[in-house]
């Protein structure tokens, strides 16, 4: 099991047992190289943990803790876990500040405590068979236990393909589990598992501050977060795509002096989805030691290579680009600061906009006169994938008809439930028919502390997209690769003030970000802050009709029939490949589907090879 995390871990391992259970750790060396080996234990040896992060508060921590006694046996930021444990118990894990996730067994009484980040930036998952428990960084490393049964849990299948990814706290398998961001689990021996949020977002929009002060906390956190961000004893860079948010934690570290930041990027040869003019500019301006390279970015990878390290279905296509701008930068340094977490902050999504546009409309419509207009006008309106895009009401109409919660998670959604249903096997879809895959996410929209409509649906993306995709995204990507991603935009003290700051500066009109491009005006230039967000993304239809064509027709033909109906992907594949229908975005899920499917259930996973990669500086 622990050596399934050698890529995340290539530098060192450690193995600590007992007879009813045994804890495993793989190091990626980045604070104290020489004596940070894990499993860490009290010094009386009665407490053993194993920890994945980063504690970026760890020597105010450990000043505190030995005032009041504590003595560290090393010099590493993880043991502080252990400290705090002793001192507080369980919510000991509050005062931590970084990115983590942990394991700690106290010998006293067997408990097991199994703890995550506050945004869920370091993975976690849990699994239960019989009396066993198993846990891991990743999936991998409960599949490799015999004892586990992989048992596939339908529901996540079918949210899978609605969604690109299967949502917390479920995993595609039916005994296993993502242990939530902001949560600790404890495991008893005869008690019941306990799960306890530890955190969440405070109530949102309630700063009343006036804007320039807003704008100057903006700027003077984000720079303290950054600076908070750069501990090491490993060669550290950052990732530079050009747009507005990586380019804001490129300016901060520029501010910070030193050696010139190491920074990269990966430009395409279609100039649609490049922004590696963008990075080479903002490069020259900051005096980084920028690497840009060409690359040709293979679609077989979310075939072939992704699968292994993913370990589930996942289906946001960017993870190529993603795996490939990690291995460049791997060539230079062990850690890179990237610029996630802005749009969640700052509603920097397009859809945010349309969103906020919806609910106007609906505001001035009662719900009895609103759902039948907008309804027939919906189901009349061409779906019209050929026309131009102003021109692609049918979308909004619908919506219209709708709630603002159900309109925002079909927005969100890469496939909607209409799409997904007919291509299930008959048996799968006639129990799917009664299963609603946004349930998860309604959970959150109505959990969120606040009723305005735009702040819930970024409090939702926050709890779902942001870390069941993007981080899970960046993770695996980059640890393929052992290369260890930091997120300063989601310290969570930084999360906790955007959050507070009200709805209205955050969107004006159709611009999002308003008020964080404001506090980035005297560190960017002005075209970073007003060029269109471009986003990381692939030729995703010209794949699907070009380059992927027989990858796609194996994959529909080797499907297994008691999950999918073949006859109806064929159908959908045909009208694909016409033009009649622009259904990239469900072939590219069942592709992946395929891809896992091969490497986690036809055949023994093995670590993949990997692939060599053209790329010119």
């Amino acid at each position: 099991m622990r050596d399934t995390l050698e890529h995340r871990g290539p530098d060192d391992a450690g193995l600590f047992g007992l007879p009813h259970a045994q804890i495993g750790h793989r190091r990626l060396s980045i604070i104290d190289l020489r004596g940070g080996h894990q499993p860490l234990f009290s010094r009386d040896r009665s407490i053993v943990a194993v920890v994945n992060g980063e504690i970026y508060n760890h020597r105010e921590l450990r000043a505190a803790l030995e005032r009041e006694g504590a003595r560290f046996s090393t010099g590493s930021d993880c043991e502080t876990v252990i400290h705090l444990y002793e001192r507080y118990g369980p919510r000991g894990i509050e005062r931590l500040r970084g990115m983590f996730a942990f394991a700690l067994l106290d010998t006293r009484d067997g408990r097991l405590l199994l703890g995550r980040d506050r945004l869920g930036i370091k993975p976690l998952y849990w699994a239960r068979s019989g009396a066993d428990v198993f846990f891991g960084s990743e999936l991998k490393a409960v599949l490799a236990n015999p004892r586990f049964p992989r048992r596939l849990e339908p529901r996540a299948l079918y949210e899978y393909l609605c969604l690109r990814y299967v949502p917390a706290p479920r995993t595609i398998y039916a005994d296993a589990w993502k242990l939530p961001a902001g949560h600790y689990l404890e495991l008893v021996p005869g008690q019941e598992p306990r799960l306890t949020r530890y955190w969440d977002l405070p109530e949102m929009g309630t700063d009343d501050d006036p804007e320039e002060r807003l704008v100057e906390k903006i700027d003077g956190l984000l720079e303290e977060c950054v600076r908070s961000h750069l501990m090491s004893e490993v060669p550290l860079g950052a990732f530079l795509s050009g747009g507005l948010d990586s380019s804001a934690v490129v300016a901060c570290l520029a501010g910070a002096g030193g050696e010139p930041i190491k920074t990269c990027t990966v430009g395409f040869s279609d100039r649609a989805h490049d922004e590696s003019r963008y990075a080479a500019e903002l490069a020259a301006r900051f005096g980084t030691d920028h690497r840009s390279y060409d690359a040709s970015a293979d679609p077989l990878l979310a075939r072939t290579t992704l699968p292994w390290f993913f370990d589930e279905p996942f289906a946001d296509s960017s993870a190529v680009p993603t795996y490939l701008v990690s291995r460049l930068a791997r060539e230079r340094v062990t850690v890179a600061l990237s610029g996630d977490g802005g749009d969640e902050n700052f509603a920097g999504y397009r859809r945010y906009a349309f969103d906020a546009l919806e609910n106007r409309w609906r505001s001035r419509l009662p719900g009895f006169l609103r759902r039948p207009l907008f309804g027939a006008l919906g189901a009349l309106y061409p779906k019209g994938d050929r026309l131009p895009r102003a021109l692609r009401a049918k979308t909004l109409l619908q919506n219209l008809a709708r709630d603002p919660f159900e309109a925002y998670a079909r927005s969100v959604a890469s496939n909607l439930p209409e799409w997904v249903l007919p291509i299930l096997a008959p048996d799968l879809r006639a129990q799917m028919r009664e299963v609603d895959p946004f349930a998860t996410l309604r959970e959150h929209y109505e959990r969120a502390p606040s009723r305005d409509p735009l702040e819930r649906a970024m409090y939702l993306d926050l709890k779902t997209n942001l870390v069941d995709d993007i981080l899970t995204k960046v993770d695996r990507a980059s640890m393929a690769v052992s290369l260890e991603v930091r997120v300063p935009l989601l310290d969570h003290v930084f999360v906790e003030m955007a959050a507070r700051i009200p709805a209205r500066y955050k969107l004006r009109g159709m611009e999002g970000k308003a008020i964080f491009k404001q506090a980035m005006v005297r560190r960017l230039p002005a075209d970073t802050l007003t060029r269109r967000k471009q986003g990381f993304t692939v030729p995703l239809t010209a794949w699907t009709r070009s380059a992927l064509e027989g990858e796609l027709d194996q994959a529909v033909e080797s499907l297994p029939s008691e999950l999918f109906d073949r006859a109806a992907l064929r159908s959908v594949l045909a009208e694909h490949r016409s033009g009649r229908r622009d259904a990239a975005e469900l072939l590219w899920a069942v592709l992946c589907f395929d891809g896992w499917w091969s490497c986690h259930h036809r055949r023994a996973p093995a670590r993949p090879s990997r692939p060599s990669v053209a790329v010119h500086p």
